[in-house]
């Protein structure tokens, strides 16, 4: 808690706000600019005593319902109220959720992508859009039902899937997308799309009930994984994980390491097009190996 620049923050956002703008009369002998703290108080539903002590740095630390009735009372912008949160020593609320609709930006970026496998999923696992190189690595996702079309969901339900990884990366991996999955549903308030995924894993999937019994956390960001694609072999990338404006989508990047083969393979592929994953199978990629190794990269077992 910065007691001083919350003191400022708020006496001079105070300060901005008209009476008016607030739904308050404005009396004709009004010298005091903005609204007077006794005003706030009574929008904000605390004492003027409190409000006068938060203005002088004085008070103990405000708690989030009370920065939320100071902010509506303010009418603070977005960016405005979390730098309010962020001041008062609390991490802000929040952002909009996208749902499964992508901003045409981000289509645009993902087809401009074109030397890169770009895919744009939301923070529970569902694939919402790819590149043409992204869909000539893996395949084409359009023959699946949009409600499977979930990393998670595929990887306990759907035996083809598993099959691609190799068998001493399963529980590791099974762990990781458990774990990555909590940490999703838990910053989401466990709101109505985690908990329906939550429950419709726990009725098809034994080991996921098991894996999500044992409450890891470990939020995937980056890691280096080999793809085999059966027309041209193996190809090795970085994975890394950008977050894009809204609060539950991410856009998934892989890349080829400095100075190996992979861009060269890429050149190949981008050759052959989407047309040869659909042709060869489903998946078109196959993961044979990672730098997640279970010691490294599982969840802390005593967490």
């Amino acid at each position: 808690m910065d007691r001083d620049k919350l003191a400022d923050f708020l006496r001079r956002s105070r300060e901005r706000l008209q009476p008016g703008d607030a739904g308050l009369a404005v009396g004709p002998r009004r010298r005091t600019p903005g609204l007077r703290r006794e005003e706030l108080a009574q929008l904000a539903g605390v004492s003027a005593d409190y409000v006068m002590r938060l203005e002088q740095a004085r008070s103990s630390q405000p708690s989030t319902q009370l920065l939320a009735a100071l902010a509506q009372a303010l009418r603070l912008s977005a960016d405005e109220r979390d730098h309010l949160y962020l001041l008062a020593g609390h991490r802000p609320p929040a952002g909009a959720l996208a749902g499964n609709t992508v901003r045409p930006a981000l289509r645009y970026l993902l087809d401009r992508l074109g030397d890169t496998p770009a895919q744009l999923i939301t923070d529970l696992g569902d694939l919402l859009a790819q590149n043409a190189l992204a869909e000539a690595l893996f395949g084409c996702v359009c023959t699946i039902a949009e409600p499977d079309r979930n990393i998670v969901w595929r990887w306990f339900t759907e035996p083809t899937v598993r099959a691609a990884y190799p068998a001493a990366d399963h529980e590791n991996l099974s762990r990781l997308r458990v774990a990555d999955l909590r940490a999703a549903a838990t910053r989401r308030g466990y709101d109505h799309a985690a908990t329906a995924l939550i429950e419709r894993l726990e009725a098809a999937s034994p080991e996921f009930t098991a894996l999500w019994q044992r409450h890891e956390v470990a939020v995937r960001r980056e890691s280096h994984v080999r793809v085999h694609h059966p027309a041209i072999g193996t190809i090795e990338f970085d994975y890394e994980l950008l977050h894009t404006h809204a609060e539950d989508q991410r856009l998934r990047l892989f890349t080829p390491p400095p100075d190996s083969p992979a861009a060269e393979a890429l050149d190949v592929l981008r050759a052959l097009g989407p047309d040869t994953a659909h042709r060869t199978h489903r998946p078109a990629a196959q993961v044979t190996a990672s730098s997640e190794s279970p010691r490294e990269n599982a969840p802390d077992r005593h967490r």
